[in-house]
């Protein structure tokens, strides 16, 4: 580890020359570095100042926030090269983007809106907007994988924030096409999850991590937006401008 900058005592020598010298190959980096940190500070602490001096992004004067029933192997985008389904297959609203992702191979929730301010409100895990999902597990998860994942798991990416987790009876959805391939010999069980963060497969990586592999996921609501009765593959407009 480098001492610039750091007094630290010598040994008295055979004139006052050499003392003087010595103090100021001591005393010089030290300013220098000091200097350094000191505009290294000031830069950051002007940059903060221009940025919170930048105006936000201004809501759009026709807001619409669209609430789609996302099924089974879709993706969550408008174009596909590949010819896979995507959003364009289902939702006729033109001018509109997912706030946040929903893997192919996950369905239910996904929320679609013109309106930057609110994409980046449900996206941001700063802002504590939780998602809720129903997930069907492999086996019976213990309480102590229960805890676990409500404390927080240690993943490849660092640790997951708390999570709420509990069990939950078998809910009334449609069936998913293909079915779910379940091995008779193990039980399934059922979970909701609410999670604030938005990691990629964040909830099947957490209980795989756990020992209990998801095998269908679904998110049933995103803060204050659910999906009621809204059946798998449609949408509604729910709420235009103010």
């Amino acid at each position: 580890m480098s001492k610039i900058g750091k007094f630290s005592p010598f040994k008295k020598t055979a004139t006052n020359s050499v003392n003087a010298s010595t103090k100021s190959v001591n005393v010089v980096p030290r300013s220098a570095a000091s200097n350094a940190a000191n505009n290294a500070a000031n830069n950051a602490a002007n940059r903060n100042r221009i940025k919170s001096r930048l105006p936000q992004k201004p809501r759009t004067e026709n807001p619409v926030i669209v609430l789609f029933n996302k099924p089974f192997n879709v993706l969550c985008q408008f174009t596909d090269e590949a010819g896979r389904q995507t959003l364009k297959d289902f939702i006729p609203v033109p001018d509109v983007y997912a706030a946040g992702r929903l893997d192919r191979d996950s369905e239910g929730l996904l929320l679609l809106t013109n309106d930057g301010q609110l994409q980046a409100k449900l996206t941001q895990p700063t802002q504590k907007t939780f998602k809720t999902y129903w997930v069907q597990v492999e086996g019976q998860p213990s309480d102590e994988a229960l805890n676990a994942l409500c404390q927080g798991v240690k993943l490849k990416d660092g640790m997951t924030l708390p999570a709420k987790v509990h069990v939950m009876g078998s809910p009334d959805i449609w069936p998913r096409n293909p079915p779910v391939r379940e091995r008779k010999a193990i039980p399934t069980t059922w979970l909701e999850v609410q999670i604030c963060e938005g990691r990629n497969r964040q909830v099947r990586r957490m209980t795989a991590h756990v020992g209990h592999p998801t095998l269908r996921l679904i998110r049933y609501k995103i803060g204050q937006w659910c999906l009621d009765d809204l059946p798998n593959g449609e949408y509604k407009v729910m709420s235009t401008a103010k």
